[in-house]
């Protein structure tokens, strides 16, 4: 028996030493991007023309058309150093008329928020003269200062945009005069075409301005803040960027959010005729404190597509306004028990005869086709799985496209379901397939990847067939042959209430099951979302992988992909149900032979990081430790449409905002926590944390703090993320 377990134990040596024969992971390189997978961004099929699309080069001096078919490049559309009159070297993004016979291109872009920006826009005409060729004339759209969301008018004649809240007109027949359409956008009051910051963050645009496909008038929603209680943050001099003005003395930002309870905007949907310039309001049947998160004009100049929630969020509507009348007539009404989601409204798409939805009515995602009068005409899709995103329909041959997780809530596959229904699988892979397709829905852009496999980035036909490859991160997996990287794999287990949940584990390289290692848990957990999928990352949990630790990641209850039931089981009180499965996955790793149970730590970020604490505070003492970055403590500090989602108003639901507080249970909370938080979080705010800090103080609490200067929801900037992660290793080294 000796001389076997000493041969036994020789070749487990061998083994271990071949495993690490490679580099270890440097997280200075994981932090600085080294092992991202190539990818191809900000691509744009060209508008009218299904057979190319187009796209920036990498250093932000030309625009080029490439072919659907063959990928290789056909032309260069534009190109700064020989465009004339061009003032500017490089500029960072750009978009067609939808005749795409014109281009807006975006330099000095600015960031606000999450999604906004003010940036100075140039015009360039693509098209060409009787003698064939393009004027290459650069044209400056304005010269009253940056602007906000420009968008072309159908015909390519005119550009509307919003500057200092207020709408202006440009029209390019007419030596590029500009008008102003709207006279009451003020700071902190009124919006005018843009949206508010919360209608921002939680419903996911930057516009609220369209033209009619006439291009005779204009639509865009008003937004009133004047009742919004501010919320005002200090702003100092910092470094990376330095702000000289706050050497002495901090400054202060100031701006309107609504929390939980709170007044939101009034909102209402105005238009404007451009020849005769009169303004109308539209007569928007909706409650007084409901939401309209987008307009659209179809297809028809005299249909104005109004969406509405109500402030529960349980009920959407969708109308069809008249822009001269006034007038809405109902199209469209979707309930729910608890609320609706967010991903409805881009999912709606407007063709001349038809338009597309997509609803949970039947428990799970699914794909439905009405007519323009609003009459249901078919259930494109059915089963217990869910449409992701609706990709477009085909009129020549009635086509739908989609991508669903038919295979496994892990997966996602791009699909098309021809007029009879028959259904077809055009992604080759077992993964994350992401298709972008060209305008006449021949041929699709598909990402791809995998556990094992970073980004794949392929051509295909509407059957499927692959064109050709674009991107292989070849290069990517030959750097990573020379380094010792822990793999994921998946794993299933049943908690005591016998739900079975998804999750991912990274053993570390060399792992023998004689050992017992510490497991270093992270999760996100908030509604609707999904950790737990069959793609490919390099992150800072490979890398604690790589330092010995047990990485695991489970998508407990309200996460996505699984149906409405078990993502909106926990309505009303979040937290709850979601921090019960994370010490149940902590228990199910304590019984496993190989982990030590005295060493599990558990963080996150944002609700990640909220899960956390709750999880820490459950009452069941199996956390060593963790840590919260920029979490949410109580859903009293939080926006109004986020919070209300999923809890309604402090005052209709006084039991479920308790239940779901961290400082309802902070007296339970066990194990050694790190609170993290950005000083200039317009999101999570910084309040979250410092009461947060202030109660565990009084209750006797002892914890960590890792405060950042000057920095947001993301905390980065210079050497900002290097410190953060430097900070969370070294705390878990030293607690684990």
């Amino acid at each position: 028996m000796k001389q076997i377990s000493i041969a036994l134990l020789f070749c487990l040596c061998t083994l271990a030493s071949f495993a690490q024969d490679g580099k270890s992971l440097d997280l200075k390189e994981i932090v600085s991007g080294k092992f991202r997978p190539e990818n191809i961004y900000g691509v744009i099929p060209i508008p009218g023309d299904g057979e190319h699309y187009s796209q920036m080069n990498a250093d932000g001096t030309q625009i080029i058309k490439y072919s659907f078919k063959t990928g290789k490049p056909v032309e260069v559309l534009f190109d700064a150093a020989t465009a004339r009159e061009c003032p500017f070297k490089t500029f960072d993004s750009y978009s067609f008329s939808p005749d795409g016979g014109k281009l807006l291109i975006a330099t000095k872009t600015t960031p606000i928020y999450r999604h906004s920006y003010t940036a100075v826009h140039y015009l360039y005409s693509l098209k060409r003269n009787l003698d064939g060729k393009i004027n290459n004339v650069v044209e400056k759209l304005s010269d009253g200062g940056p602007q906000q969301v420009p968008v072309f008018s159908p015909d390519g004649n005119m550009v509307a945009f919003v500057r200092d809240n207020n709408i202006f007109l440009v029209k390019l027949l007419y030596g590029n005069s500009e008008s102003q359409v709207t006279e009451d956008g003020k700071r902190n009051a009124v919006l005018n075409g843009i949206p508010d910051w919360v209608y921002e963050e939680e419903f996911s645009f930057n516009r609220a301005l369209e033209f009619s496909a006439d291009s005779k008038m204009i639509a865009f929603i008003r937004f009133d803040e004047t009742e919004v209680p501010s919320y005002t943050f200090p702003v100092f001099a910092g470094e990376a960027p330095h702000i000289a003005a706050y050497e002495k003395y901090p400054g202060e930002y100031t701006y309107k959010y609504p929390k939980t309870g709170e007044p939101n905007s009034k909102v209402s949907v105005h238009t404007f005729d451009i020849k005769s310039k009169v303004t109308r309001k539209l007569n928007v049947p909706m409650d007084a404190d409901g939401y309209i998160p987008r307009i659209r004009f179809t297809k028809d100049p005299n249909k104005l597509a109004v969406m509405t929630l109500n402030r529960h969020q349980n009920r959407f509507d969708l109308y069809f306004a008249d822009p001269r009348s006034t007038v809405c007539k109902l199209a469209l009404r979707d309930e729910s028990d608890t609320y609706i989601k967010e991903n409805v409204f881009d999912n709606i798409i407007f063709y001349p005869e038809y338009f597309s939805f997509v609803s949970e009515k039947s428990g799970y995602n699914h794909l439905y086709w009405y007519s323009m009068g609003g009459n249901l005409l078919k259930q494109v899709t059915a089963g217990k799985y869910e449409v992701k995103e609706f990709l477009g329909y085909d009129s020549e041959d009635g086509s739908f496209y989609f991508t669903s997780n038919e295979e496994s809530p892990m997966r996602k596959a791009v699909y098309k379901i021809d007029r009879k229904g028959k259904k077809q699988k055009l992604s080759a892979q077992a993964g994350i397939n992401n298709a972008q397709f060209s305008t006449n829905m021949k041929y699709f852009m598909n990402r791809y990847t995998s556990l094992s496999t970073p980004t794949v980035i392929t051509l295909n036909d509407n059957t499927g067939k692959t064109l050709t490859t674009l991107v292989t991160n070849e290069k990517l997996k030959q750097t990573l042959d020379g380094y010792n990287v822990p793999q994921k794999e998946f794993f299933t287990f049943q908690t005591s209430d016998g739900t079975t949940l998804n999750g991912w584990m990274m053993k570390p390289i060399g792992f023998s099951t004689a050992q017992k290692y510490p497991v270093l848990m992270f999760q996100y957990s908030g509604p609707g979302s999904q950790q737990v999928l069959d793609n490919f990352s390099i992150s800072w949990e490979t890398y604690m992988a790589s330092q010995g630790y047990i990485v695991v990641c489970v998508d407990g209850r309200g996460t996505g992909g699984r149906g409405a039931e078990f993502e909106k089981c926990t309505y009303l009180n979040l937290g709850v149900k979601e921090a019960k499965d994370q010490v149940e996955t902590a228990l199910y790793m304590g019984s496993q032979p190989y982990v030590d149970k005295s060493r599990i730590g558990i963080w996150g970020w944002s609700f990640g990081g909220y899960m956390t604490i709750m999880s820490m505070s459950e009452g069941t003492p199996v956390f060593k430790a963790g840590v919260a970055v920029a979490a949410v403590t109580d859903w009293n500090y939080y926006d109004t449409i986020y919070g209300e989602r999923f809890m309604r108003t402090p005052k209709e639901n006084a039991e479920g905002y308790k239940a779901s507080s961290a400082f309802t249970r902070a007296g339970k909370l066990n194990g050694n926590l790190l609170l993290v938080h950005g000083m200039a979080d317009d999101n999570v705010h910084f309040q979250n944390c410092t009461e947060y800090a202030e109660h565990l103080v009084q209750l006797g609490k002892q914890f960590d703090m890792q405060v950042y200067t000057n920095r947001n929801h993301g905390i980065f900037g210079g050497n900002t993320r290097l410190h953060l992660y430097t900070k969370l290793t070294n705390f878990f080294k030293n607690n684990l």
